[in-house]
């Protein structure tokens, strides 16, 4: 059982990674603070995402060729499946798009009420 739970010490680490970003995301006033703990959260979710499309001993899906003549896996298992990286290349430009959109926000939020104080901000509205 350790032995398992050893080999599996990558999802250890996405798992401590999400509930830290999970942690800031909830626990801190600092709207900065929370983008952070937001982009760690995202940062988790797309390791765990990689790691689960890799493959000990796995070849990439593309067929080769060898003096004109196609070599191809005769398995399936042979091959890495490439979807989850493709994924989330498409995650981390989605990622950073909602960081930038986000870091606009809490400047205007800024601009409007001179904090970033999530419990200051109603006290300013009035």
């Amino acid at each position: 059982m350790i032995d398992y739970v050893v080999s599996k010490s990558n999802y250890w680490i996405y798992v401590v990674l999400m509930m830290i970003g999970f942690y800031a995301m909830i626990s801190k006033k600092n709207l900065i603070r929370k983008l952070i703990g937001l982009n760690i959260f995202q940062t988790a979710v797309i390791l765990f995402f990689i790691s689960t499309g890799v493959k000990k001993g796995a070849t990439i899906p593309i067929a080769f060729h060898e003096k004109g003549e196609i070599i191809r896996a005769i398995e399936a298992l042979q091959y890495t499946n490439p979807l989850p990286h493709v994924l989330m290349l498409t995650a981390i430009v989605v990622m950073i798009s909602t960081t930038g959109v986000a870091l606009s926000i809490v400047i205007k939020i800024y601009d409007a009420y001179k904090t970033i104080e999530e419990d200051e901000i109603p006290d300013k509205e009035e």
